[in-house]
């Protein structure tokens, strides 16, 4: 992904900290009061420029949202979706990714949400993926035990190799799709990347995975 210098992005991202959660650190196993209600809490681990995230939220009242992406030009974006939106149950951190048990107790996440992470389709680069067993096992020490991961993606080699890294993990799969948009799935929102990607005719893949008990 190629970054735009956003002028002013820290600088607004320093003005909501009712939106952006500046030290997370701080939340970590009190997350729940971070939040005007009690509910489950699904986290998006690389949420890009909001779209999905803002709009689960609005879906979802009942449900409390964390969207994580590291790049603050980008997160400044979510930003104002979430400003415009002014829903209660989101919040926004401007963290790396591979920090999360900073930030989170043991079993406080109910779901992960990862979607269209960068592919790092070189060899040497796949423990940067984000669903190498590396942070499979982050994801399962912040998630409780009835624990989700639900991905999406474009990328063909990408999805081949979250399926071998899901199953030799030992979790179990109980819903995948190799071309979401023309399956009967109900309910998909939809990312910038997927309305893009999608437009142009590619398959989006998704996996539904769960630690086993």
């Amino acid at each position: 992904m190629r970054l735009r210098h956003k002028p002013g992005a820290a600088d607004q991202i320093r003005q909501y900290p009712q939106y952006v959660i500046l030290n997370p650190q701080d939340s970590k196993g009190k997350w729940q009061s971070v939040f005007e209600k009690e509910q489950p809490i699904h986290i998006e681990v690389g949420t890009g420029r909001g779209r999905f995230i803002v709009e689960m939220a609005k879906a979802n009242p009942h449900i409390n949202y964390i969207g994580i992406e590291k790049y603050t030009s980008v997160i400044s974006d979510a930003l104002d979706k979430l400003i415009e939106a002014e829903v209660p149950n989101l919040k926004l951190l401007n963290v790396d990714a591979q920090k999360l048990t900073d930030f989170f107790e043991d079993g406080e996440i109910d779901r992960v949400y990862l979607n269209f992470s960068d592919p790092w389709p070189k060899v040497r680069h796949e423990k940067r993926r984000l669903t190498h067993k590396t942070f499979l096992s982050m994801y399962q020490q912040i998630m409780n035990k009835d624990g989700e991961i639900h991905f999406k993606t474009d990328n063909q080699e990408l999805f081949e190799f979250s399926i071998m890294s899901i199953a030799n993990y030992g979790m179990t799969i109980h819903f995948l799709s190799l071309d979401l948009h023309n399956s009967e799935f109900e309910g998909n929102i939809m990312t910038e990347y997927e309305e893009k990607f999608s437009s142009k005719g590619n398959r989006i893949y998704r996996i539904e995975a769960a630690y086993r008990k």
